[in-house]
């Protein structure tokens, strides 16, 4: 059986894991990743559409600036994209925080089995809780990454904006402004819960190190005849 110091600071990484986990389920299935304004310049009038927008739905409305606004239109994000570049990233960014999820899951498994047995040196121990949670954490940043990109160089906005109000092809883009919200900031605070489970495991690590080396201490100080005796 484990000791009660390796079960408390492997339940508080089981935790950790288990927090970063519940926190990418939320994030996955919130529509606020940015909000986006994007201004338009067209020989009838000129536009601005709003659109609030996640991984997977969204909504925008578009008001003229004759007085005219049309109805809120929602839309799946995916379906708007095409086989743009847009698309491409975003189906990556969709990947990586999947499989961020995931990784978060086995690390809060692996944590909590590691507060009732002892693995020892295999993958099941400590070592796998430093791959999965170290995992998860890269992952939710390059998730952060890759969105970045996606909406500031692949115009992932401006490709929304032009299919769901079907915008004329003569018309030109003006200024696009975005706004990222809380469910994009959430992703730094499951990287932190991630960081906070490594560092359960470096402290058990760590006191494991100097309880072997307190047990060496005796016999490094027992007399010479008494060891040879």
């Amino acid at each position: 059986m484990p000791t009660t110091k390796k079960t408390l600071l492997f339940l508080g990484g089981f935790f950790t894991s288990l927090g970063s986990f519940v926190l990418i389920c939320s994030i996955l299935g919130t529509a606020h990743w940015v909000n986006s304004s994007v201004y338009i310049r067209d020989p009838a009038s000129n536009s601005t559409v709003s659109l609030t927008y996640g991984l997977f739905s969204g909504e925008s409305s578009q008001h003229f600036d004759n007085g005219l606004q049309e109805l809120t239109r929602h839309f799946k994000v995916l379906d708007q994209l095409g086989t743009s570049t847009a698309r491409t990233l975003h189906s990556l960014v969709i990947f990586f925080l999947v499989m961020a999820l995931v990784t978060a899951l086995l690390s809060a498994g692996f944590s909590l089995y590691n507060s009732v047995s002892n693995p020892y040196q295999t993958f099941l121990g400590a070592v796998g809780v430093y791959t999965w949670s170290g995992l998860s954490m890269v992952l939710a940043l390059l998730t952060m990454i890759l969105f970045v990109v996606s909406t500031q160089s692949a115009r992932l906005s401006e490709t929304l904006a032009w299919g769901v109000h079907q915008v004329p092809s003569v018309a030109t883009l003006r200024y696009t402004g975005h706004v990222y919200g809380y469910s994009f900031w959430l992703l730094p605070l499951a990287g932190l819960l991630d960081l906070g489970t490594l560092g359960f495991i470096f402290l058990y690590q760590k006191a494991r190190y100097q309880r072997k080396q307190e047990q060496r201490k005796p016999m490094e100080e027992a007399p010479r005849d008494g060891i040879l005796f």
